[in-house]
């Protein structure tokens, strides 16, 4: 019986760490739509604030996950530009969840060499939500583990219209010519400048639509919809997205 359950112990960590996936095939960019915290929370007769705290909670084993898998970034859809219409006190709770997971886990996260950043709409975030995400970044930015990369304020289109913006603005000042404006370079001017393009997308709680999120990044990215809420979401459904992924075969438009 002992070594039965060293045997399932040893599996069990190999499972997580991602083990007996393909190394050379690990995505090395990985986003998530961290979806169904509220639908979490109701189902269970909570209210959603609850399934809020609970998916934040969930934030830290993911990404300790990924780490451990050699995933290199981990992109998270924390707060859309549309999620300021949800009632006034959700909104709160929601602009206090990012010093909340820092308090309580950032020594950790650094511990591990995760390197925590943040992207999106600086305007209109409250001070105290600001200035954890900009201190743990500075805190955390020698790191050269994984990439922990919260999408805060962020709206797809928005990234997009800014992107224009500034090209026109600097052809306008005469830095820019026109003609030199290719993909590579418009590129240059998102959140993700200095990011490979997302290789897999996860979005949980079985709703399938991309939201608003990295519209230009995800043009040939591979999408996975789970069907489990995100506070469920585990590190084995992250390892079998992983293996899903490695059975596909990316052609970018090729043959």
């Amino acid at each position: 019986m002992m070594r039965w359950m060293r045997w399932a112990s040893r599996l069990k960590r190999r499972w997580i760490k991602g083990e007996d996936t393909k190394p050379h095939t690990i995505p090395q960019h990985v986003a998530i739509i961290m979806d169904g915290n509220g639908r979490w929370a109701t189902l269970r007769g909570m209210p959603r604030i609850a399934g809020h705290h609970a998916g934040m909670k969930n934030v830290r084993d993911i990404a300790l996950a990924a780490n451990d898998m050699g995933i290199h970034i981990l992109t998270l859809y924390a707060f859309s530009t549309e999620n300021w219409r949800r009632p006034k006190d959700e909104v709160e709770f929601l602009m206090g969840l990012p010093e909340e997971f820092l308090h309580i886990y950032l020594d950790e996260l650094a511990e591990k060499n995760v390197q925590v950043r943040w992207m999106g709409k600086s305007n209109g975030l409250p001070p105290h939500t600001r200035r954890a995400v900009d201190e743990a970044a500075e805190k955390t930015a020698q790191n050269t583990g994984l990439i922990l990369n919260f999408a805060l304020n962020y709206g797809g289109r928005h990234e997009l219209v800014q992107a224009a913006r500034k090209l026109a603005e600097k052809v306008a000042r005469g830095t820019l010519k026109s003609e030199d404006i290719d993909e590579a370079r418009f590129s240059e001017e998102l959140y993700t400048a200095d990011l490979p393009d997302p290789d897999l997308l996860i979005r949980t709680s079985g709703e399938m639509r991309l939201s608003n999120f990295l519209l230009w990044q995800l043009a040939y990215t591979e999408l996975i919809f789970v069907e489990r809420y995100w506070p469920d979401f585990t590190p084995e459904d992250l390892k079998q997205a992983i293996l899903t992924y490695q059975t596909r075969k990316r052609r970018f438009g090729a043959l």
